[in-house]
């Protein structure tokens, strides 16, 4: 007997190699020959997730009517715990039956849409560098991608209409993220309504991604897309629960905004899941109605981890800037090691610093040059960080003490 030939599809081909991979194979190497690894790269949550929204999940499991499937849109007590939060939060109105939806994850939930939005060959305007979402489920979507340089953080309304007018299919969809995920960069809500003006022109669809709503510093009010005048004719926002609850491996999100794109969203669900597990979308609920306490403290933690990251490195020469918002910090590579690249020079921070970080290339050719820095170990842990970091730096004849 033969064995069965297996060829990838034309879809996965159309994916460029993993660029993270190689780092998180030499990281797991290298902890498994028992070296003392500080893991930077992934943002991943290290902190658990509040007692109130355990406990709640908690009870709420131990009902056994609730272990079956649930809905795919989500529980009607979760879709109108959002739109109570978007109430308090932006003085956005919601209607929980046609403009609020669960999604198991924001992930999940921006890959689906682009299944349901864009027909092959269409093209979409995606940030570059970029949440990797963001650019490959367009991609595979059987779509194309025009990048937005995201190299001077904010984007110019300007610059969008030069490369929709340059881009030929037009762009059906714009993707949008702020705080972003990995620039850091922030905005106002003004941009937000030159971007609603923007789309109105040029009849595209708007997806924000607001998944760092919560993790801001120094005062900043992150602000949402769909608090814009105008915004729900013409877009729609995804938000997540994984950064601001600390409830990453929970797969909690929702998506908010169009009735038409809602509408489409939960089509495209109905036939590809269940929905989220009922006792986790009841915590979720506790979590929403309890953001206003639950929340600050958390912040608080990555403010304070910013804070020595920043100070440390500015100290080995490093001009860096503070962030305003995320639980990142997007360093340029040092111009002593920019021969090297992103990739090269994390696994030499790795080896050498035994610190990892991810490589801005696997956030789009634009990250190239720079690296991203996840505020997920405690202070004393960054600050050993920092050590390792100024040894190679010494090391390498960067700093002299």
């Amino acid at each position: 007997m033969g064995r069965v030939k297996f060829e990838q599809s034309n879809r996965l081909q159309k994916l460029p190699g993993y660029v993270f991979a190689q780092v998180v194979a030499a990281t797991t190497k290298a902890r498994r020959s028992g070296e003392d690894i500080i893991d930077l790269g992934m943002g991943n949550p290290d902190q658990p997730t509040p007692p109130l929204i355990l406990e709640k999940m908690r009870q709420v499991a131990l009902d056994p009517k609730l272990h079956r499937y649930s809905l795919s849109r989500g529980i009607d007590g979760l879709r109108k715990a959002v739109c109570r939060w978007y109430a308090r939060r932006y003085g956005v109105k919601l209607d929980p039956e046609k403009e609020a939806l669960s999604v198991i994850g924001s992930k999940e939930g921006i890959s689906h849409l682009a299944l349901a939005l864009l027909n092959e060959g269409d093209t979409a305007l995606v940030p570059n560098p970029s949440y990797p979402p963001h650019i490959y489920s367009v991609v595979l979507a059987g779509c194309n991608v025009m990048n937005i340089p995201m190299t001077g953080g904010e984007i110019l309304v300007s610059d969008l209409e030069a490369i929709y007018k340059k881009s030929w299919p037009r762009p059906r969809v714009l993707y949008l993220s702020y705080p972003h995920n990995p620039t850091t960069a922030v905005v106002e809500q003004d941009f937000f309504k030159d971007v609603v003006k923007f789309a109105k022109r040029n009849d595209i669809i708007v997806v924000h991604d607001l998944a760092y709503a919560d993790i801001v510093f120094d005062g900043y009010q992150a602000p949402s897309f769909l608090a814009t005048p105008g915004a729900k004719s013409v877009g729609m926002e995804f938000v997540s629960l994984s950064k601001s609850f600390n409830m990453a491996g929970w797969r909690v999100g929702f998506a908010a905004g169009n009735q038409a794109l809602i509408g489409a969203l939960t089509r495209i669900k109905s036939y590809l899941d269940y929905g989220i597990f009922a006792p986790l979308q009841v915590a979720a609920v506790t979590a929403l109605d309890n953001s206003e306490k639950l929340v600050p403290p958390v912040a608080l933690i990555y403010q304070k981890r910013r804070d020595v990251l920043v100070e440390g490195l500015r100290r080995l020469g490093c001009p860096v800037q503070l962030p305003k918002g995320t639980m990142y910090l997007w360093w340029r590579i040092p111009d002593a090691y920019q021969k090297l690249g992103s990739v090269k020079f994390a696994l030499k921070l790795l080896d050498q610093a035994k610190v990892t970080v991810s490589p801005g290339l696997g956030f789009g050719e634009l990250g190239e040059g720079y690296v991203r820095i996840a505020l997920v170990e405690n202070e004393l842990r960054i600050k050993q960080a920092l050590r390792g970091i100024g040894k190679m730096f010494k090391k390498d004849g960067l700093v002299k003490k």
